[in-house]
């Protein structure tokens, strides 16, 4: 049995399809059962547990050999935060997965670190850090931002007025992923015993900017190719000032949206160097 943490959302659904597809038997942890009615299906058992209560696990683990935790705090309503989902929340999943002698496949980002300016990339590092060191066998899948969530929000924005918004300038390269080939990658970390202990990287082909994105919005909605509306960034700190008053999404959107439109979110794959030609043989 697998035990999917994170099953309902974009990339967790996509995953329980290619696991089930496969003909494995998927355990989808949910605090909502009701937002997993569409995974329901002969090899899909849905069970009702939290990740941030390590209490409610139990149940869940019962006869899983593999854990995968696709979950993440970055939004949500009450006490959803990275601190307590992908730090706390993730430990809690490693700490039960140690009980059962389960492995453990973490879905992470590009750029996690300790030091980095995101909470949710400090979280996720932390999440690393724990399970290296649990002493359960683990595979960590790395991946860039998921294209389709952003261009999802450019078609949300657009409306009638056929100009998408963007929050700040939008001039920043980010390396942009497909969720289906972080799908593969998570699939295959999952069935493949030879990935755990390795961390594996996944990217997008090319760097773009929101303004980019934008642009191919538009042109797939037929709206023209006017200049999107821009959130200036001034009003974007008054929002992440916020968090000073209270920890909310709006401010975590708001201080992810200036830190995406000023920092380094590129990622470029090295090409494997060329092999070396033997010395001719004596012969």
């Amino acid at each position: 049995m697998i035990l999917v943490a994170g099953g309902t959302g974009r990339l967790g659904t996509l995953v329980v399809g290619g696991l089930t597809a496969r003909g494995e038997p998927v355990r989808v942890l949910t605090r909502d059962p009701a937002r997993a009615g569409s995974l329901v299906g002969p090899l899909v058992e849905i069970v009702t547990g939290d990740v941030r209560d390590r209490s409610s696990l139990g149940r869940a683990m019962t006869g899983v050999r593999t854990v995968l935790s696709a979950v993440h705090g970055f939004a949500g309503p009450g006490r959803v935060t990275p601190e307590s989902v992908d730090r706390d929340g993730n430990a809690n999943l490693v700490a039960a997965a140690k009980i059962q002698n389960a492995d453990v496949v973490l879905v992470s980002v590009v750029g996690a670190s300790a030091h980095h300016p995101l909470e949710l990339f400090r979280m996720k590092a932390a999440a690393e850090d724990n399970l290296r060191s649990s002493g359960v066998s683990w595979t960590i899948v790395r991946a860039t931002a998921f294209l389709e969530l952003y261009l999802d929000l450019m078609r949300r924005t657009t409306g009638t007025s056929g100009r998408p918004l963007i929050f700040g300038r939008g001039q920043n390269p980010i390396n942009f992923v497909p969720v289906t080939d972080v799908t593969q990658a998570v699939v295959t970390a999952v069935l493949d015993p030879s990935q755990r202990q390795h961390t594996v990287t996944v990217s997008g082909p090319k760097n773009l900017t929101l303004n980019e994105l934008a642009a191919t919005t538009q042109r797939e909605l037929g709206t023209g190719d006017q200049t999107p509306r821009h959130l200036p960034r001034p009003v974007l700190h008054i929002l992440a000032a916020t968090h000073l008053v209270i920890n909310s999404a709006i401010a975590r959107q708001a201080n992810a949206a200036l830190i995406m439109d000023t920092t380094d979110m590129t990622f470029t794959t090295q090409p494997a160097p060329a092999p070396k030609a033997s010395a001719p043989r004596n012969r």
